[in-house]
């Protein structure tokens, strides 16, 4: 028998575990399921990769480790690449100084372009950018902007972390309910 075969066995087998009220079990019998389905080649291509990212974020929604293991990866990676290359060099002082009855005065301006940094990488890594690059990945956890000055780089790294973290968080919290459900 085959792949093609046994996922229909697996899946009659997690259905009557669920209706006995058997989680646990039903949980084993559908990792079971969705390997026959990824093993089938007469499944179309897209879906078996799918079902391979699947697996190998999150086992199926069911290995909570797994998932928190690359939702750290990922904000890791964000965090050192809005390090190195998301924030911009300087931070903006906007200020005018101009002269109002002898005294000078200094009024806030329209606010630059971000500049990409341009000094070497290991003095990119600094605990002022660390801080900067924090709030940047955590609030891009949760689908909220930082409201912070980022380069074209950073920007395009927010976005694709504003697209991936919330997934892999909710990975996590998807495996982590079933286990606790058990």
């Amino acid at each position: 028998m085959g792949p093609a075969q046994l996922a229909p066995v697996y899946r009659a087998l997690r259905k009557a575990f669920e209706d006995s009220k058997n989680e646990p079990d039903a949980a084993d019998f559908y990792y079971g399921e969705m390997e026959m389905r990824r093993h089938d080649h007469d499944r179309p291509r897209a879906e078996r990769a799918l079902l391979a990212a699947y697996w190998a974020l999150s086992g199926y929604g069911l290995r909570a480790t797994r998932a928190v293991v690359w939702l750290l990866l990922a904000m890791t990676g964000t965090l050192l690449l809005t390090m190195l290359w998301g924030l911009p060099a300087d931070s903006w002082k906007p200020e005018t100084v101009g002269s109002l009855s002898g005294r000078q005065v200094r009024l806030p301006t329209g606010k630059p372009d971000p500049v990409n940094p341009t000094n070497a990488l290991q003095e990119r890594l600094s605990t002022k950018r660390f801080e900067g690059s924090l709030r940047v990945v955590v609030n891009s956890v949760i689908f909220r902007s930082s409201d912070q000055d980022l380069t074209t780089a950073g920007t395009y790294t927010e976005m694709a972390s504003r697209l991936t973290e919330p997934v892999l968080l909710g990975l996590a919290v998807l495996a982590i309910r079933g286990r606790i459900k058990r």
